[in-house]
């Protein structure tokens, strides 16, 4: 007889009579990630109090699972199940092969079957069949034998002295047994036919949704000489979360970097030939290679993914004292562009930016002590403060795939102690001539009590064709509608930059 108390969504300890399976599979996981680097919400793999966490299916991301384990098989045709998948799999992507005897082993169908057991489901099979209900009376507990009559909205039974019981409250139900068409776990049947009787080495690959991964990258940053540079240690870690509804024992684990088209998944392919044994260090991290189009990074151990976990592994050993410049940018009127002609009001613009942003960059090359394919994740930068040896958050931010022998960029915030200032200090049009001038005045005060360097940016958004006719400073064209000044402002001091251009359509 079972028994259940609510409010139990699943039943545990059912058997179900399976082919016999051999008590070391080997798993294998690689997964891939469509989540935007920091955008991953904590409360998603750590829900607060009273929430629950989102649908799995929500989650950016997915994997191929290959499961290699040992089945007898006899020969011709013959029934097998297997239960150990995820609840989230796509059975559309489902492979079954005897890597024993690929040619001559067949499936000639299959199924997926997913109609889990749960409290409503095993009560209604149970309608006009008997039942024990506990339910509350007083400070104890009353027993009523009977028929199931409904399980909607409460439990209604006929108890076997002829009487209606409604109930609102019940403790607790005892059933006879599982009905049939009820599993425990979702499970995954296949009508084999094999030429060779015996033990083959099978393997069920699949994909799965409720998984994904990013990077964290962990940055210290140490000042050096003068106030626009210093030196990194950078530190990188790998963020996984599994809520796919199943747990994968001493894997091996894979991460893609990249951007993977999913547009029209095909079912995985069928993998032939002898499994290949693997020797793995006990503490070996991930090896990273070029795969396509895209970044393989293998972990050299095994490694275990409980269901509804977080788990967390080094990328790659911490890099010392990387250079570094950190950056401090100007951008008076940011955001603003041309569109599909040319702006010719004078008031277009709203009130000066008056924040100077502060940025770090640094070079992913050898010579830095990197040189590896940066995946895209969050960038979190601290530094030391020696009056006791504590380490501060100075900023965060968001980087993109970053291949090698290319400058990373982290914007971290605004400067306290910079300011900038910018105002139109001079405008006339010529409608007929199709001409049009402008003149700026940007100010830039430094109120530390030493000089730093500052990059003002400007956009020349009124149209595409454009000219500077003067300027104060040198410049540098950075794109079509942007140019630079390099500029350096003493202690406690200002620098005026004055600029004037020319739009002609």
């Amino acid at each position: 007889m079972l028994s259940f108390r609510r409010p139990a969504a699943l039943l545990a300890g059912i058997a179900f009579a399976l082919p016999a399976l051999a008590a070391e599979p080997q798993t294998s996981l690689t997964v891939y990630s469509s989540a935007q680097p920091g955008a991953v919400p904590a409360d998603w793999y750590r829900p607060l109090p009273g929430q629950g966490t989102p649908p799995a299916s929500q989650l950016p991301g997915y994997a191929v699972v290959r499961v290699d384990r040992d089945i007898e098989l006899p020969r011709g045709r013959s029934q097998l199940k297997f239960t150990d998948v995820a609840a989230l799999i796509d059975p559309t992507t489902v492979a079954f092969t005897s890597l024993t005897d690929p040619a001559g082993t067949r499936v000639l169908e299959q199924n997926f079957q997913f109609d889990l057991v749960s409290t409503q489901k095993l009560l209604s099979r149970y309608v006009d069949r008997p039942v024990t209900v506990e339910t509350p009376q007083g400070d104890g507990v009353a027993v009523i034998n009977g028929s199931l009559l409904s399980s909607w909205d409460g439990l209604v039974l006929r108890g076997d002295d002829g009487r209606i019981h409604a109930l609102r409250q019940w403790n607790g139900i005892r059933v006879g047994e599982l009905p049939g068409g009820l599993i425990t776990r979702p499970t995954l049947e296949w009508d084999v036919s094999a030429a060779k009787a015996g033990t083959h080495r099978a393997r069920v690959a699949y994909q799965t949704g409720g998984i994904t991964w990013w990077a964290d990258y962990n940055l210290l940053f140490t000042p050096g000489a003068d106030a626009n540079s210093g030196f990194l240690d950078v530190g990188a870690w790998v963020s996984i979360i599994n809520q796919s509804g199943a747990s994968y024992e001493d894997a091996k684990l894979k991460l893609v970097a990249g951007e993977v088209n999913r547009a029209q998944p095909a079912p995985m392919p069928r993998q032939k030939g002898a499994m290949v044994a693997m020797s793995m260090e006990a503490d070996a991290g991930f090896e990273e290679k070029a795969f396509f189009e895209y970044h393989l990074y293998t972990l050299g151990r095994p490694t275990t993914l409980p269901n509804n976990s977080t788990k967390q592994l080094e990328l790659f050993d911490a890099a010392k004292r990387v250079p570094a410049r950190k950056k401090l940018v100007y951008y008076g009127a940011q955001g603003f562009g041309y569109g599909g002609g040319p702006v010719i009001d004078r008031e277009f613009l709203p009130a000066s930016n008056r924040k100077v942003d502060v940025w770090l960059e640094f070079r992913n090359d050898q010579k830095s002590g990197l040189g590896v394919p940066l995946p895209a994740g969050r960038v979190r930068v601290s530094q030391l403060d020696p009056a006791d040896g504590s380490l501060e958050f100075v900023g965060e931010d968001a980087i993109g795939h970053t291949p090698k022998e290319e400058d990373v960029r982290v914007k971290l915030g605004t400067a306290f102690d910079v300011v900038g200032e910018r105002r139109q200090t001079d405008f006339s049009i010529d409608s007929r001539g199709r001409v049009m001038e402008e003149a700026f005045e940007i100010k830039v005060r430094n109120h530390k009590a030493e000089p730093v360097e500052v990059l003002v940016r400007e956009s020349l958004y009124r149209w595409n064709n454009w000219k500077v006719l003067s300027s104060s400073m040198a410049y540098e064209k950075k794109d079509a509608g942007t140019i630079e000044f390099p500029v350096r402002v003493p202690k406690d001091g200002e620098v005026v930059v004055t600029y004037r251009v020319r739009y002609t359509w």
